[in-house]
């Protein structure tokens, strides 16, 4: 797997902060343990192979399946084809936590239709709230 193979993209990558976030918190100062930079740089370059990996051989089986969307069993099916069998719980895990995620999302996104009032009378109340804050703000006295 080149860099050719995918367009040659510099610039995929993840976050440095980030992973640097996650191996404090796996080696933490207390352990004694350090990680250095270079090898931190090493992982994240290993990560994005491995990424690119799963994504490129799970988009091979979506379209033989004939399906546009890559979905979960694309990848349980990508992990297993690839020797990396032993991922597949964790990652179905990770997955049906973010499918949770999502419900409590969604609803939370639907609060305005479970409000009972139309979108003009939603409107109307915006309009009056931010009628009331500017009156407060203009009654405010001037500081000279």
């Amino acid at each position: 797997m080149s860099d050719r193979e995918f367009g040659g993209n510099d610039d995929l990558s993840l976050p440095k902060a980030t992973v640097q976030k996650i191996i404090t918190e796996i080696l933490p100062a207390s352990s004694g343990q350090s990680f250095a930079r270079d090898a931190r740089d090493l992982l994240i370059e290993c990560c994005v192979e491995f990424i690119t990996l799963i994504s490129s051989e799970a988009n091979d089986i979506s379209e033989k399946e004939a399906k546009k969307t890559i979905a979960v069993e694309h990848i349980e099916k990508a992990l297993t084809e690839l020797g990396f069998q032993d991922y597949v719980p964790d990652v179905l895990a990770v997955a049906d936590e973010f499918k949770d995620q999502q419900k409590t999302r969604e609803k939370k996104q639907n609060k305005m239709e479970t409000s009972g009032m139309s979108e003009e009378e939603l409107l109307r109340m915006q309009e009056q709230m931010f009628s009331q804050a500017r009156e407060k703000y203009n009654a405010a006295p001037d500081e000279a």
